[in-house]
């Protein structure tokens, strides 16, 4: 049997999906066959056995939780390196089953690496995220404030107000944009309005205010 788009696709997102989360990619899988919602090939209907679904499932939990602490998710993708990739190329075999060599082999290798490259882009952006030093938490009188320390180099007759007036007001201040967040300031002080009532205004509506006079709506 030849090759189908279908099929090609179904290969490619799983490649894909295992790439990221291999334990959610194999509970997906076999949960949708166990439903009826997806027909998965003859060697791939064991997914839908319950003690791969509730053993998937947990590793899937566990790699969640794992995510969410720094450093631990760093070294959690490092070990599945070797998990993932060779997970991605079995499931690109197994799926096309009904297919003549050597397209479940090539297929198999093409799973392998787009699952390589999603993992390490993955892997890769989490790495350097874990090892910047930026933004950093910062305790103020009843809030945390994300931070982030800025340097910059005077030149000649600048002082340290220059560097000042160059980053302020921040997007902490101001808003982000920064150009555009600072016009909507200064509308919003020259009309007196909110920024509730110019977003009313620039839908057309009329914006309406309560009053202490029965409670009526103008």
């Amino acid at each position: 049997m030849a090759l189908d788009l279908p099929q090609i696709g179904f290969v490619a997102g799983t490649a894909v999906a295992s790439g990221l989360r291999i334990y959610g990619t194999v509970a997906g899988l076999g949960f949708l066959h166990r439903i009826g919602a997806l027909q998965l090939p003859g060697p791939l209907e064991v997914l839908a056995q319950t003690p791969v679904l509730v053993l998937a499932t947990v590793l899937y939990v566990i790699e969640f939780i794992a995510d969410k602490v720094p450093i631990v998710d760093t070294v959690w993708d490092a070990v599945h390196t070797f998990i993932r990739v060779p997970a991605a190329a079995v499931l690109g075999f197994a799926v096309l089953n009904d297919v003549a060599e050597p397209w479940r082999t090539i297929a198999a290798l093409l799973s392998g690496t787009i699952a390589l490259s999603t993992h390490g882009l993955k892997a890769g952006t989490r790495l350097a995220l874990n090892t910047s030093p930026e933004p950093f938490t910062l305790q103020l009188p009843n809030l945390w404030h994300l931070a982030t320390d800025l340097k910059g180099t005077l030149g000649d007759g600048s002082s340290s107000l220059d560097l000042v007036q160059a980053v302020h007001p921040t997007a902490a201040v101001a808003g982000t944009p920064r150009r555009v967040a600072l016009q909507v300031l200064a509308v919003m002080k020259a009309t007196g309005k909110s920024l509730a009532e110019l977003a009313a205004g620039r839908r057309g509506r009329s914006v309406g205010r309560l009053t202490s006079d029965r409670g009526q709506r103008h």
